[in-house]
């Protein structure tokens, strides 16, 4: 059973900022370990001296935008899916265990498929997606509130449903796709500025926008009708929090592709760590899920010498394990 300590806020502080401090040093890890591996000298030599040494060409131009987007899409998937299970009151809620990522990587195949040369227009794609896929399945669960229950069944149905979409689009446009190998399989390798730079403006507007929210959020667990005693239009604000949702898990999907259980994992852990307050679990699930993403990426550059494994098979072996665990303490206290 997962239960919270209860700590004072100068702990949480303290928590957050150790958090910061892990994410500082699994960057710098990151850009420094691989085939090839720098000592944190050469590292920072190569990415402030613009020079032809070898360094900087594998550090500059492959390591350093691959970490930072890594690092971005685990801030955006980790954001997500706290927000995701506020908004329906389910802590196994996240984009993936719900079918949102695979509703906006089956809209960023199709933009793909359609525009195969304005790569600007698969964030959009991948937004747009994941924002109707979680209004279907908001809907489809909703029954005068939130049923968890159908909420996860609803989108395990509507994940099955994209999931087959998604493997005929890439039996039939493989040519089209073959560019986007990333994308496909839920990995970092290949990411470039370029890339990072295109999800950044939506990023940046996602998680901005978090930090207006905690307030609001910690008034919305209270249940609707204290909620909207104390002035919050609740079902307008879920509103909001789905299109936040969206815009980040679209974000994040459009340059690392269907990447599982980051959004599962990192809030429950953050939640462990600081409670359930979100004006601290944000910033704890920021930092959390950006060290999580980079370590796992990183450890699947180099476990095996001359062979990379894609940053989603690596969260699959952590998060697998770890739902099953949250499905059995759920089931332990009869919920």
């Amino acid at each position: 059973m997962i239960t919270e300590k209860v700590k004072s806020n100068r702990e949480k502080v303290l928590i957050i900022l150790i958090l910061f401090i892990i994410t500082i040093i699994s960057i710098v890890a990151s850009v420094c370990l691989g085939t090839m591996k720098f000592t944190v000298l050469q590292s920072l030599r190569a990415i402030f001296v613009n020079d032809d040494s070898s360094a900087r060409l594998i550090i500059w131009n492959i390591r350093l935008p691959r970490v930072l987007a890594g690092g971005l899409v685990g801030i955006c998937l980790s954001l997500a899916g706290c927000i995701l299970q506020g908004v329906m009151r389910n802590n196994l809620a996240s984009p993936s265990t719900i079918g949102v990522t695979g509703g906006a990587t089956f809209v960023g195949y199709l933009t793909l498929v359609a525009f195969p040369h304005l790569s600007y227009l698969l964030p959009i794609g991948s937004i747009l997606g994941a924002f109707l896929t979680t209004m279907i399945i908001y809907a489809i669960a909703y029954q005068r509130g939130v049923s968890p229950v159908k909420m996860i069944l609803s989108g395990l149905a509507v994940s099955a449903v994209f999931g087959a979409f998604n493997d005929i689009i890439k039996i039939f446009f493989s040519d089209t796709l073959q560019n986007a190998t990333g994308f496909l399989v839920g990995s970092m390798n290949g990411v470039s500025w370029k890339n990072l730079f295109v999800i950044l403006p939506y990023a940046l507007v996602g998680i901005a926008v978090v930090f207006f929210l905690p307030t609001k959020m910690n008034i919305l667990m209270l249940g609707d009708e204290i909620a909207n005693t104390l002035g919050l239009r609740t079902e307008l604000f879920r509103l909001l929090l789905i299109i936040v949702s969206s815009l980040l898990a679209g974000a994040a999907i459009s340059v690392a592709g269907l990447i599982g259980f980051v959004g599962l994992i990192v809030p429950h852990i953050a939640r462990l760590l600081v409670g359930s307050d979100y004006k601290y679990l944000f910033p704890t699930s920021i930092f959390l899920g950006a060290s999580v993403l980079i370590i796992c990426d990183t450890i699947g550059r180099i476990i095996f010498s001359g062979t990379e494994i894609s940053v989603s098979i690596v969260m699959s072996f952590i998060g697998a394990p770890f739902f099953l665990y949250l499905l059995r303490s759920k089931e332990n206290r009869g919920v």
